[in-house]
Order: C-alpha cells, then sequence, then structure tokens
C-alpha cells in the first residue's frame, strides 16, 4: 500500500512538470537579409508581398520588387507623440546588430539593435519597436520563385504556419513565463514585450529595467499560474476551431520615465521565449481540420488583408517618395560636362 502511494505521488509530480512546453516566439539571428542573393535587402522565410495595393499604373517589374518581410532593417522604432519629433523620429531606428566573434555569448549572431532618441525635457516618454507589418497568426508558408512571386505548395496549404516560430507560437494553453534576452547599457529606462492572441487581444509584460551591463535575460512571471494540478478547475471544451489559441510578438515598449536623462537610448535584443500550458495535447490529429474547413484563416483574413492594404499603401507612398528625392549620383551625373 506504501509502494502504490510513492508511485502515484512520482506519478503526481511527474504529470505536474510534464505541464510546461517551452517555445522561442522569435530569435533576431533568422531574421537577416538573405535574398535576393546578389544584394540582400530581405529575409526570404517572412517574405510578403503587397503589391495587390498598387494601382495600374505599375510594371510587373515593379509590382514584383513591392515585397517586404521581417528583416531587422525594417523594424520601426516609434516615439509616443508628444516626444516625437523630426529629429527625434530621424535618430530613432532599428539596425542589425553583430555580436563579436570573440564574444563570450551569441558570438557572430546577429541581433536586434535599437536606437531611440528620447526628449531632454523632464517628462514620461516611451518607444514602441514593432515589426514592419502586423505578424499574421495564420498565413501559409510561401516560397520566391524566380519569377519573383510567392506561391504556396499545395501539402503547405490551409496549415497556416508561415510565422511559426517567427513571431506566433500556437497551441498556448495557461502562460507561465515571458523571457527576453537583452544586453544592458545601464540605461534606467524600463522594457515590455506586447503580444496579442488569436482574438487580437493585446497584452503587456513588464518585463524591468535595462539599468545593467551586458546580457541578462528578463523574465516575466505569470502570478495566477497554478502549478498544482489538484488546484486546478478541470474542463472540458469543444477542440476545432475553438482550442487553437496562439501567442504573437506585437512589439517591444522601451520607458523613458520624466526624471531620467533624455537623449540617445541604444539597447539590443536577442530573442523571446515563453513557457506555457499546451492547449491540447495532440496536434498531429487524424483528420486535418484547419485544411478541410479553414476556418481560422477564414476568420484571420479580413484582418490579414486591411492590414496588408495598409501596409501596401505605406510601403507604396515611400517609393514614390523616394523617386521624388534628389539623387545626388544622378544630379552628378547630369551636370557632368560631356566629353570631347
Amino acid at each position: 500500500m506504501k509502494r502504490i502511494a510513492i508511485l502515484l505521488a512520482v506519478a503526481l509530480i511527474l504529470s505536474v512538470a510534464s505541464f510546461a512546453d517551452e517555445a522561442v516566439v522569435i530569435d533576431f539571428n533568422k531574421l537577416i537579409a538573405d535574398t535576393p542573393s546578389d544584394k540582400p535587402a530581405d529575409n526570404q522565410a517572412t517574405l510578403t508581398d503587397f503589391s495587390g495595393s498598387a494601382g495600374s499604373s505599375f510594371t510587373d517589374a515593379e509590382k514584383a520588387q513591392m515585397k517586404t518581410s521581417l528583416f531587422i532593417g525594417n523594424w520601426e522604432v516609434r516615439l509616443n507623440s508628444s516626444a516625437n519629433s523630426v529629429v527625434a523620429s530621424g535618430f530613432s531606428y532599428a539596425k542589425p546588430s553583430k555580436v563579436k566573434d570573440t564574444a563570450t555569448k551569441y558570438a557572430k549572431e546577429t541581433i536586434l539593435g535599437i536606437r531611440a532618441f528620447f526628449p531632454t525635457e523632464p517628462y514620461n516618454a516611451y518607444a514602441e519597436v514593432k515589426p514592419p507589418f502586423e505578424i499574421p497568426g495564420y498565413a501559409d508558408k510561401d516560397t520566391l520563385g524566380s519569377d519573383g512571386k510567392l506561391t504556396v505548395a499545395q501539402e503547405e496549404i490551409g496549415k497556416g504556419r508561415k510565422f511559426d516560430g517567427f513571431g506566433v507560437v500556437k497551441n498556448v494553453g495557461v502562460l507561465k513565463s515571458v523571457s527576453v534576452n537583452v544586453f544592458g547599457n545601464n540605461f534606467p529606462e524600463g522594457f515590455s514585450v506586447i503580444m496579442k492572441d488569436q482574438n487580437n487581444r493585446a497584452q503587456e509584460f513588464f518585463m524591468g529595467y535595462l539599468s545593467f551591463d551586458g546580457w541578462r535575460t528578463l523574465t516575466w512571471n505569470n502570478p495566477n499560474y497554478i502549478q498544482d494540478v489538484r488546484d486546478r478547475d478541470l474542463h472540458t471544451y469543444p477542440l476545432y476551431p475553438n482550442s487553437a489559441p496562439l501567442l504573437k510578438l506585437d512589439a517591444f515598449k522601451v520607458y523613458k520615465d520624466g526624471s531620467m536623462i533624455g537623449g540617445d537610448f541604444i539597447g539590443y535584443i536577442k530573442d523571446v521565449s515563453i513557457v506555457f500550458d499546451k492547449a491540447i495535447l495532440v496536434i498531429d490529429r487524424d483528420i486535418d481540420d484547419e485544411g478541410t474547413w479553414g476556418i481560422l484563416q477564414d476568420r484571420e483574413s479580413a484582418r490579414r488583408n486591411a492590414e496588408l492594404s495598409r501596409l501596401g499603401a505605406l510601403q507604396i507612398q515611400r517609393y514614390l517618395e523616394k523617386r521624388k528625392m534628389d539623387d545626388p549620383s544622378t544630379r552628378n551625373a547630369a551636370a557632368a560636362p560631356a566629353a570631347k
């Protein structure tokens, strides 16, 4: 009898320990520029086409270039309205940053570098570091063809896993913790991670302050996480499409308190990971529910199309504005005297 009680206790401990799973939400070392091969300027795995927003006045060759991705250099740093100005906006941006070959941690890897220019006046401000577009939770994985078009393979239709591991984690039940690996430069600013669920509800996780030097893992722990299975309310819910929760990265946020010194802020982010309970134990079911019904993609399609339309309109405006801007190389060539 005593042996049975011991075995039951061990089984209970193991079952509790097996609840939580860990996944990387985003790793910026995977978001380097790798396409096109001659002059890499985008990340092929996360490449997104917004040419559908272009009008008929654009040629096919111009539309073929209307793509963007989660490449680190495409991320944006936006200051709150009272802190924003022409100068501050020009000094606030993200760029890929290389870790030294001799570094003891993450040697030779590429990370997200952040520069934000905060006001020097004594009032609160913040900067949001956002991807170039809202990361879709259910987008089919596609490949870039030699013709410059993105196509989805037959076996990927309905899977919706293009951004899995690139800002999206599926099958997330109860969230236990959020962790981010950051490099601090003794700045006193606060730092948080913002994520959205499958219903587009945002939640902000305050990770702490960046007043340290070097690498550190900042962690938010869920104070309401129930560790003991005996204390949990156990329920049975319908599965697909109800039990398909996810979390996706929406933004990072850097807070400057009014009492802090303003000016340049410099920070670096390597990756974000979460520890969570699975919503359902078995993902690979006998029937491909989403491939059959497509309910999850239909639910998200309107929001995704609206985001792509907004993104396309913005990118096209930037494309046209760039063409109107002064190009010193063209101007100098036109002003050069003709050879005799």
